[in-house]
This record gives C-alpha cells, structure tokens and sequence, in this order.
C-alpha cells in the first residue's frame, strides 16, 4: 500500500532523514508499520535539527517538497496566493497516484488536501483533526471551513475523521480518538500522595501565550500568599521563557517556582511520579498531552473547560476544573485542597483512565484505520 501524508508540519533532511516534530513524527512511525510506500507532501526547513524532532521509521519515503503558506499579513497572503495553483497540483497529483489519503488538520496545507480529496470520492481517506473539534468555539475561518468539510458526508466520502472528545450531532465519519505517549510496560502502581503537606505542581508545555504559563505562576503564587506550602515546576521552551523568569525574580518566588526549559522524556516521568497536580490552562487545546501523561501517573491534571478537556477529566471526578479568572481559579482550588479523600479518589481515578489508553491500544486502533476489517 502506498500511503500519502498531506501536512504543514515543516520538516528537515539531515544524514538522509526526515526530521519534524517529535510527537507528530513517533504517532506516523505505528502507521508506516501497516504500510509498503509513504509519500510525505510537505514544507521544508534548511536549519539543523533539534531535541524536539525526530526522524521518521521507514525504509521507503518519498518526500513532496511545497512551499509553507501563510495568509497573516498582504505580503505574505499576497505570495501564498502566487504560490496556491502549484501546491493544487501537487497536492492532486499525489493523491491520484496513493492508495491512501492521511490529511492533518488543521492548517493551511490541510485545508487545501480537504478540498483536493473531494475530488476522489472512491480513494480510502483518514484526517487527524489535531485542533479543538468543540462545534462552539471560536477559531478561525479556515478551521471552521475544514470541520465542516471534514463532517460533511456529500463532499467527503470514504473517510475517517479522527477528533478528540466526544461531540454530540456528529456525522457518521467522525470518530473519537486519542494519542498515546506510554507503553503498557510503563504503566506503575499508583504513588500515593500526601495532600497535607507540602504540594508539588507542574507545568509542562510551550511557553507561549496560548498556553498561559505566566496564569500558572500567579496561580501558584497567590496560593503560596495564601500560607500554602507549595511549589511550582515548569518544564517547556518558548517566547515567554525570560518573561517568565523575570516575573520571578521580581516578585522573589526563587524558592518557589523554578523554570526548567526543555528536558528528557525520563526527567519529565521522574518529575510527574513527585507532582501532585499539573496545572494547563490553556486558552485552546486539540489533545492535552502533557494532561493525560500527568494522569498516568496519578497527577491530578487542573485545567480550563476547553476542548476535549472537561470530557477527559470526566467533568471532575478526575481532576479539577477551572475557570481563567485567578479569584475564582483561587477559589475552586482552595474549595477542594482540604478534602484528601476527594483528591485521592481524583488520583486512582485519573491513572486508571490514562493507562487505557498506552501505545499498544493506540496502534492496535490504527491498524483498524488502515486495514479494515
């Protein structure tokens, strides 16, 4: 089977490899394990890799350079727009000649695949729509446009559609799905923790705006005002790195919150096997992946009601949910803190439910994607 990619992801050659990033690049690698030939349709960077991109595991790539497009000023719509009658043809001259159509969603690159693959109705198609699916949020135009391509069985036929959560008045072709980060072999007996003492949270993530970092430090610091023996661990890499410690420093919370930057995979699981809560207040989310590998480990995950989120923290029983509002944010966490039998139950509650979701289930579910029964 021949098998085509269709994404924005930027990608980079080094050693007779292709690099991206890491997550996107580990889930391809179980579905190339299902398939002969992969052609990847996507934009490259001429810069060296970094810790955070791996190479894709295949014997058989063949890589379909496009330029990246963008429409976030004229200059560049106005070249994107040049460059769009090219990347069309590409894109369909690629998927006449698969056998199976993988869009990722959502993006430039993605949008313009939803509308070549309406011209191949016959052809089997699956799309990871990696953005948040909630009906009611507010996104962009060009999201909006690809959902309801996506969804809308007329134009898109012969394809799965893979969304986080679960949504109600959806088409037949969505499915629910998830991403997976451990093997069962990883899974471990339930650390369990002590709620009266000294607490531990963690922020793990992009230090970007979108994922509101510096709400996570004021959060924590108004607790620690609060007479809380608490601290705060933030690992990640972003723009809002030396914002961030510099707010610190200046409210002198050295000894209580410590940014890390970017770490391995183990000093991550060590830090998390510690935690007692993982704080993502994220302002949009697709899968929340640093919130369900926390849960793996019983951290119990506090988290905005956005996306699929609510439905991961099953509306409370497995983590606390809050709103962006530091008072009332304050508020919902000092209302559950005394409670040690509630947070306990939030704990089991929480690692039972991410360990179902382990590697091996993840591929398994992907086998079905690509070789239906």
């Amino acid at each position: 089977m021949k098998f085509l990619i269709l994404t924005h992801v930027l990608h980079k050659q080094q050693n007779n490899q292709w690099f991206a990033y890491a997550p996107y690049v580990n889930e391809m690698n179980l579905w190339f394990k299902y398939v002969d030939e992969v052609e990847i349709v996507a934009p490259i960077l001429i810069n060296k890799t970094s810790s955070i991109e791996h190479p894709y595991s295949h014997n058989n790539i063949k890589f379909n350079k496009i330029p990246s497009i963008a429409f976030i000023n004229f200059k560049q719509s106005f070249l994107s727009i040049f460059l769009l009658p090219s990347i069309f043809f590409k894109i369909f001259k690629a998927c006449k000649e698969t056998d199976h159509i993988h869009l990722r969603c959502p993006g430039n690159i993605g949008l313009i695949g939803c509308l070549v693959q309406i011209l191949f109705p016959s052809k089997p198609k699956t799309a990871k729509y990696a953005g948040n699916w909630d009906p009611n949020a507010k996104q962009p135009l060009s999201y909006k446009l690809q959902k309801w391509i996506l969804r809308n069985t007329f134009l898109t036929k012969n394809m799965t559609v893979l969304v986080y959560g679960d949504w109600n008045h959806q088409t037949k072709n969505i499915k629910s799905f998830f991403t997976a980060t451990y093997k069962n072999s990883e899974i471990e007996k339930l650390i369990k923790r002590e709620y009266s003492d000294m607490l531990k949270f963690v922020f793990v993530g992009s230090l970007v705006e979108g994922k509101r970092p510096l709400f996570a430090i004021k959060l924590v610091e108004e607790l620690y005002k609060q007479g809380k023996q608490i601290t705060l661990d933030l690992y990640g890499d972003g723009v809002l790195k030396e914002v961030l410690q510099n707010y610190i420093v200046e409210n002198k919370l050295e000894d209580v919150i410590v940014v890390h930057g970017n770490q391995s995979k183990e000093i991550i699981k060590e830090a998390l096997r510690k935690a007692h809560f993982s704080i993502l207040p994220s302002i949009s989310e697709g899968w929340p992946k640093a919130i369900a590998e926390a849960m793996f480990f019983g951290v119990i995950p506090i988290a905005t009601k956005i996306s699929c989120v609510p439905n991961m923290l099953d509306y409370g029983e497995r983590g606390i949910l809050i709103e962006p509002k530091l008072d009332v944010a304050t508020t919902i966490i000092n209302k559950a803190l005394p409670n040690v039998l509630l947070l306990e139950g939030m704990s089991q509650k929480a690692s039972n439910w991410a360990q179902s979701y382990t590697l091996e289930v993840f591929e398994e579910e992907i086998s079905k994607l690509i070789m239906p029964s």
